[in-house]
């Protein structure tokens, strides 16, 4: 197949519906209305057996930056061992230095706990210090893809970086476009940067089923509902998939 289709899903039904649509990779996370963090393996296990997509899986201990301690860099080794036994496709990795610079010394230690698994660089790439830098870096450190919107808030502001990006990649690392990515834009993007590789989450808010609502109250982010759901429609992925094949 001559393109990527990773939809981000954070939920079974998510991954059912991005399925459903076409895609031929998962990068599996939680909270994805933060940016993603670590899932839970019980998830990871539950879509495994009811389907035999690629997943990825986003190591990430915490929502904010990608300058880590000690201990969130051990639960990180931990939590790849752990999804590499369970029979994930590959993780999704990144950390910074203080300074904006990739930290080469602890993503080795990351890559050779993953063992040969399939490796993406996700968007602690669209903070670092210089990306050219950081995409050779990342050439010499076996990575398979950066996931990247450009160094902007979405894919489509950073276009020319990303076509850049794809220039110098030189096929040797996959430039995997993220972040607004959707069926409108697309075939724009694509034709723009020449990546056929992107990242969306085809994301839309439901309904909660909940019938009875307390008003007043919130379990977290006040200006977020608790009756409002985000989770991937399988026709926005298949119109995204429907103009990937095009190419």
């Amino acid at each position: 197949m001559s393109f990527i289709l990773e939809v981000c899903v954070d939920s079974v039904e998510s991954a059912m519906e991005a399925i459903k649509g076409g895609a031929n990779r998962l990068e599996l996370c939680s909270a994805l209305i933060i940016g993603g963090t670590t899932p839970n393996i019980n998830l990871f296990e539950l879509i495994k057996e009811k389907t035999n997509i690629k997943m990825n899986i986003l190591i990430r201990p915490r929502y904010g930056d990608f300058c880590y301690t000690e201990d969130e860099f051990e639960i990180m080794k931990r939590d790849i061992q752990m999804f590499e036994k369970a029979g994930a496709s590959g993780v999704v990795i990144g950390i910074l230095k203080p300074d904006g610079s990739l930290d080469i010394d602890r993503m080795k230690e990351l890559i050779e706990v993953a063992e040969g698994m399939h490796i993406t660089l996700h968007r602690a790439f669209d903070v670092c210090i210089n990306p050219f830098t950081t995409l050779e870096e990342a050439k010499k450190l076996g990575i398979s893809s950066i996931l990247t919107s450009g160094q902007k808030n979405k894919c489509t502001e950073g276009r020319e970086l990303l076509k850049e990006l794809v220039e110098k990649s030189e096929d040797k690392i996959e430039i995997l476009i993220g972040s607004g990515i959707n069926s409108g834009n697309v075939e724009d993007v694509i034709r723009y940067t020449k990546s056929y590789a992107v990242h969306t989450s085809g994301k839309m808010e439901i309904e909660s089923n909940m019938k009875y609502r307390k008003e007043d109250i919130s379990m977290g982010f006040s200006i977020l509902s608790e009756y409002i759901i985000i989770r991937t429609q399988s026709e926005e992925i298949a119109k995204v998939r429907e103009i990937l094949e095009k190419f």
